[in-house]
């Protein structure tokens, strides 16, 4: 792996979903030294492979079942109380809107949701949790197959139960049964995250060919303690998905029937071969520069080490031009090659970036458009077989403000340059283009109407200057139908329940549209309210 910019030595990542062991830092420098175990000098990667999704779940340890343990019955009873909760929700949603806060804490709490935050919150959070657990209606089909694997299970005990003269043992097996279909009962109502586990009752092999006529079978007492067994292990899966993991959550007010949550760890493609050429990127609103270098705890210098990346582009630097040689000279090998923009009408404010460890042919700052050109809000990069554009789109603001300037004037002057570069080279554009285009693109679609980033006259600049002008999102085209968030505001916790935007984007020439391989999101990077996100394309 190759070495990476000191200035991110100090964002903070959460790693649970990817399994990646945390080190801390010395947050007053750089990552500087250089890390010697990034060797290769290659002018392009040679690997597009996502992190291995090790993940080793602690909580599920201890879970099986036993009939001497007190635990056991312990956990039937509460799962038992978590199905019936969630189950009396989904006959009557209403009852939702008509909770107090006290009751609503209560809910959140008997199924094992975070209960923190003002109303809003708790209601966004239980009907986020409630959302998913309908959508999961479908996996009913999986759960049936499991239930078949278990009556499969008590009829081959059957089988083996001499019934011709000991009708006794009938009657004695009989409790066991019930057992066998009300726990069945309590793994159909649980509605967690059962699509994604894999849950599997063992056949049982009966060595005697007889059973006791007053002792109940072993074997029919191991089929219940099965399935209790499973609706343990949902319900644990479940909260720890949503605490670690709320991006897998299925999170929208107005959800299809076919969408579904975007998951990194099983939705990207498989790693390209090595003697396939291509160039990585990478693009992250960084929300402030010096304020992601002052975070304590993990180095992204492991992200590095992860993605491998060839360039990164950075958007929301918010850095003065009098920071910039300082920052240039703690740059580390193989990414000595930067270029910065900042804003000079207004201090502090903007500002765009392309680092990079493969050397431009050419670099131009802006559109040549004085109007547009004073917030260092673009800057070019041309290599040799593509055009790298990267930009922070103007916010319309409070108010919407600046709602006419963006789609009257920055988006067709944006357009209309990025054609001129076409005429020469295919062109990548990235960066946070300040524009939810889609309702699967924004949690609450309703309430955003004339919310800056979700308006009607945003929505379709976007579609004319951009899309219908030849240029292909990217991630949309690789994932119909699939939810995921790149933006999430700080105010009222949407990182924590999902409720998201997705502002940043790649868009490429049509031209190159089939040599993308991946186009992905890396919602579990922390530090800023945005995460990054990376396009891999072939050349």
């Amino acid at each position: 792996m190759k070495p990476f910019l000191q200035f991110v030595s100090t964002t903070s990542i959460n790693l649970t979903s990817f399994a990646v062991f945390q080190k801390h830092l010395n947050t007053k420098t750089f990552v500087y030294p250089i890390v010697n175990a990034m060797e290769s000098k290659r002018p392009f990667s040679k690997s597009s492979k996502p992190m291995s999704p090790v993940v080793e779940d602690k909580k599920l340890i201890g879970f099986e079942a036993s009939f001497v343990s007190n635990n056991l019955v312990a956990k039937d009873n509460d799962a038992n109380s978590y199905a019936i909760e969630i189950e009396r929700l989904r006959k009557d949603p209403k009852i939702i809107d008509t909770m107090t806060v006290q009751e609503l804490r209560r809910t959140l709490r008997s199924i094992r949701v975070p209960a923190k935050g003002h109303k809003d919150d708790l209601l966004s959070a239980l009907r986020s949790f409630m959302d998913n657990n309908m959508c999961e209606q479908d996996s009913q089909s999986r759960e049936d197959g499991l239930l078949v694997s278990s009556e499969k299970t008590c009829v081959e005990v059957k089988d083996q139960t001499v019934s011709d003269a000991d009708s006794a043992a009938d009657d004695n097996a009989s409790p066991d049964i019930d057992e066998l279909n009300q726990g069945k009962r309590k793994l159909k109502q649980s509605r967690s995250e059962s699509k994604t586990v894999k849950v599997t009752t063992k056949k049982l092999s009966m060595k005697s060919d007889k059973v006791s006529d007053f002792e109940p079978s072993r074997a029919k007492r191991k089929v219940s303690t099965d399935i209790v067994s499973a609706v343990s292990q949902s319900v644990e899966i479940s909260r720890s998905t949503i605490q670690t993991e709320p991006w897998t959550v299925l999170a929208h007010k107005k959800p299809q029937k076919d969408w579904v949550a975007y998951n990194p760890r099983t939705m990207r493609p498989p790693p390209l071969t090595r003697d396939t050429q291509f160039v990585k990127i990478l693009s992250w609103n960084v929300n402030g520069l010096r304020a992601l270098l002052k975070l304590e705890g993990f180095s992204a210098l492991q992200l590095a080490q992860r993605e491998d990346f060839d360039i990164l582009c950075l958007q929301e630097t918010k850095l003065q031009e009098k920071d910039i040689e300082d920052i240039k000279c703690r740059l580390i090998n193989d990414y000595e090659n930067s270029f910065w923009t900042c804003s000079v009408s207004k201090l502090g404010y903007s500002g765009t970036a392309i680092i990079s460890r493969i050397k431009p042919l050419s670099v131009r700052y802006g559109l040549g458009i004085s109007d547009h050109d004073s917030e260092g809000r673009l800057v070019t990069a041309e290599f040799d077989t593509f055009y790298l554009i990267c930009g922070y789109i103007p916010n319309s603001g409070d108010g919407l403000k600046r709602l006419s300037y963006r789609v009257t004037q920055w988006d067709p002057s944006l357009s209309d340059y990025l054609k001129e570069l076409e005429k020469s080279k295919p062109v990548i554009l990235t960066g946070d283009l300040n524009c939810a285009h889609e309702e699967i693109d924004i949690y609450n679609p309703s309430g955003s109407k004339r919310s800056a980033g979700f308006t009607d006259e945003e929505r379709k600049s976007f579609a004319t200057n951009f899309l219908s002008r030849g240029f292909v999102d990217t991630f949309r085209s690789q994932h119909p139908g699939v939810i995921g968030y790149t933006y999430w505001g700080y105010r009222h916790g949407g990182r924590k329940t999902n409720k998201g935007w997705r502002l940043d984007y790649f868009l490429v020439s049509e031209s190159i549209a089939d040599k993308v391989h991946d186009s992905y999101i890396l919602p579990d990077v922390a530090g800023s309210d945005h995460c990054p996100i990376g396009l891999v394309i072939k050349l």
